[in-house]
């Protein structure tokens, strides 16, 4: 059973039909690879899947269970997490402190725990602190720790949205660009990076990505969008070798 099935979704914007019949289905532990031309619509499903819009038909199923029109913060907490296309920081906050407050959704001391510090409280946090530096460590950002989040160098930045991402303990993580104005070497630490997660947590991952050495690179599945519409889903091998999706986007890329 897939643990992220999207049936017959489509998203419409009065006359714009963003996402038109979409039917993909993610396994546990799959890397799966959704790409297209700019405008395809890829943002468009991450944010149908998260909550932020309401398809307008279709359901979205995690687990069994549908969260078309769900709240962003309880879908969160069922098990999936994203990152954004454009970097979405705290940009003032501590390197730490972005991770640490990714945790609140899995915390269970309530507001009279935090206000009388009492040992669940302080408990928690002890957890919390430890958690997000082993995080930091994993990401190579433990040495950054002290560090505004703005002050550092983009490729750094990524990787921080992404342990902050992971720091809600996902089951299926939603990865928009992640390479986006990142150098080779940066490129192929990253693919190196996602294979570990996907190993090491035993997580799904749907990537949106423009650079498709990376795409090709680590991704089991690969689905194509254009203008909405699915034009082609397969192995990397077989999307490279599709003449519809070299027409369409990497003829062009």
């Amino acid at each position: 059973m897939p643990i992220l099935d999207l049936c017959n979704v489509t998203m419409r914007f009065g006359g714009l039909v963003a996402v038109n019949d979409l039917n993909l289905k993610i396994e546990p532990g799959q890397l799966y690879g959704l790409i297209g031309p700019n405008g395809a619509g890829k943002t468009t499903v991450f944010n149908v899947i998260t909550g932020v819009y309401t398809p307008t038909s279709g359901s979205v199923r995690f687990d069994d269970a549908d969260i078309a029109g769900e709240r962003s913060g309880l879908i969160t907490r069922r098990g999936i997490a994203r990152t954004f296309q454009n970097i979405r920081l705290f940009g003032d906050m501590t390197v730490l402190d972005n991770v640490k407050v990714a945790f609140h959704c899995r915390q269970s001391a309530d507001l009279a725990a935090a206000v009388f510090r009492t040992g669940t409280h302080s408990s928690e946090e002890s957890r919390v602190e430890r958690e997000s530096r082993e995080l930091l460590h994993i990401f190579n950002l433990d040495g950054m720790a002290g560090e505004k989040a703005r002050n550092l160098p983009y490729g750094s930045q990524r990787r921080l949205e992404i342990a902050r991402a992971m720091a809600t303990s996902p089951r299926v993580l939603l990865l928009d660009e992640p390479a986006a104005g990142m150098n080779h070497h940066e490129s192929v630490q990253l693919m190196e990076l996602i294979r570990w997660i996907r190993d090491r947590f035993g997580m799904a991952v749907l990537l949106v990505e423009h650079n498709m050495k990376v795409v090709m690179g680590i991704c089991e599945t690969v689905h194509v969008l254009d203008y909405g519409s699915t034009i082609a889903i397969g192995k990397p091998a077989e999307i490279q070798a599709n003449p519809k999706v070299i027409e369409a986007y990497l003829g062009g890329a």
